[in-house]
């Protein structure tokens, strides 16, 4: 309890993860295993041409980009399940916290992910 008496109510912040990967194949293995394992409770995949540096030099890749929504808190989670799957040794994962949405929303990702 805080010095006003009034407990801590824990807040599940919503994110949004996104990896790059190398193919559709490789992007549904990892978004399985990340649904299942239920640290992520959607996972949306779209075909992006990507442009990079890579060891020096500047490359062109087809690649797939899957977005997760899920919590702030299973990033390390997802990042861990990731690493054991992804075949690229750097692969990209980022998250960025959603600032707003519905109640509805919320009340969604919150059920789907703390029910096991």
């Amino acid at each position: 309890m805080d010095k006003m008496g009034k407990r801590y109510k824990k807040i599940m912040k919503m994110a949004i993860f996104y990896l790059t990967c190398p193919n559709e194949e490789e992007a549904d293995k990892i978004s399985k295993v990340l649904l299942e394992k239920k640290l992520v409770a959607c996972a949306k995949k779209f075909p992006v041409s990507s442009t990079s540096w890579w060891k020096g030099r500047l490359g062109n890749a087809n690649e797939i980009l899957v977005s997760y929504e899920s919590i702030e808190e299973n990033f390390d989670k997802v990042d861990k399940e990731v690493a054991k799957l992804h075949s690229d040794e750097t692969y990209v994962l980022y998250s960025v916290l959603v600032n707003k949405t519905t109640k509805k929303v919320e009340e969604w990702i919150k059920e789907e992910l703390t029910t096991k």
